[in-house]
């Protein structure tokens, strides 16, 4: 029993409110120094912003790609997109305001049509287990069967270089570790019929 004594006598001399001196002489500086400092302690300290969040556009993403030493291209409809590791992905702006950021990317490889139950069997069993990217399979036009990741952000309010980059590597980190796992499950000939 002496030691909860201690313990809860030492939490009340912690949590203790420091002495209120008469509201009139707290000026205003002060009390925003004093909810400033019980911020930083409870929740810790952030970095300032270096730079305020602000549109993305097709130039922003594709300054992102040369500052990262990535190649890419422009197709004829004016889409971003590039090759990561044999692997397609495509950087789209949707929405009113271009305002939706889109990563899509896709395996470099496509399946039987008889695959596309466990192939809709992993992308299900992907998607919940894992937040990114979303995994989806098409039936394209010769009835082969083609994979999909895809990471979708609304950026309404615009975002940071730090941020943006966050982002973009977060759609090409999180399709390749799907495409990775594409790649083991389905060994050379994945396009014949099990």
């Amino acid at each position: 029993m002496g030691w909860f004594r201690l313990r809860a006598a030492r939490w009340r001399a912690r949590t203790r409110p420091a002495p209120v001196r008469d509201a009139s002489s707290v000026d205003d500086r002060e009390l925003h120094d004093r909810v400033s400092e019980l911020l930083v302690r409870e929740l810790g300290g952030a970095d300032a912003a270096t730079r305020a969040p602000a549109p993305v556009s097709p130039a922003r993403i594709a300054s992102w790609m040369s500052d990262n030493q990535f190649s890419y291209f422009v197709d004829n409809d004016g889409d971003l997109g590039g090759l990561w590791r044999g692997r397609l992905f495509y950087f789209f702006l949707f929405g009113e305001q271009s305002e939706i950021l889109q990563v899509r990317g896709q395996w470099h490889r496509e399946l039987a049509i008889e695959r596309l139950e466990e192939v809709l069997d992993l992308c299900n069993e992907w998607n919940a287990e894992r937040i990114w990217p979303k995994a989806y399979a098409r039936v394209r036009d010769n009835g082969r069967v083609h994979v999909v990741s895809e990471v979708a952000t609304d950026l309404e309010h615009g975002a940071t270089d730090a941020q943006l980059s966050q982002l973009l590597f977060c759609g090409l980190s999180t399709g390749s570790m799907l495409f990775d796992a594409l790649d083991e499950r389905y060994p050379d000939p994945a396009g014949t019929a099990p």
